[in-house]
């Protein structure tokens, strides 16, 4: 679905303010109420807009590790991948998993509360997932960017 600078409005709006009212986001974006609410239920039903939610502190939550990790497989079978891919959605310390190119077949984005806690991590799931043959951990020392908003152009409609 085109976007137009309405639309590419309604977004940068909602990406400052997931929880904006639609009176607001209306006149912020030069629309009539309903006007508004039919665009924002046409984003939502395109998939453009994948859903809303409440953005955690890691740290807040006891969290103060975050790791980066790199996971090669035995293979690049279909089921490889499928039982892998799995596996991993039950591990709750995953924050994000990738399927690569390159050198690795995943790279994950790991919370933990400490070394102890990774290692325990890497015990009781990495160690234990289907098809892992590799596993190479990195430690972030500290977070530089860490964008949940993307920039949008006018020139995208």
């Amino acid at each position: 679905m085109p976007l137009d600078r309405i639309d590419i409005a309604i977004l940068e709006a909602l990406q400052k303010d997931g929880r904006i009212p639609n009176a607001a986001l209306a006149e912020k974006v030069g629309l009539s109420q309903s006007a508004c609410s039919r665009r924002l239920d046409n984003l939502e039903k395109s998939g453009t807009i994948r859903g809303y939610h409440a953005r955690l502190s890691n740290v807040a939550l006891g969290h103060q590790m975050t790791a980066i990790v790199h996971i090669s497989l035995s293979g690049q079978f279909e089921k490889t991948l499928s039982d892998f891919e799995a596996a991993i959605k039950r591990c709750p310390n995953v924050l994000s998993c990738h399927l690569m190119s390159g050198e690795y077949d995943y790279i994950l984005r790991i919370a933990a509360k400490d070394l102890v806690d990774y290692e325990r991590i890497h015990k009781e799931w990495l160690s234990a997932m289907p098809h892992v043959t590799k596993i190479n951990s990195s430690f972030a020392l500290r977070e530089i960017v860490d964008r949940t908003a993307m920039g949008m152009k006018p020139e995208m409609a």
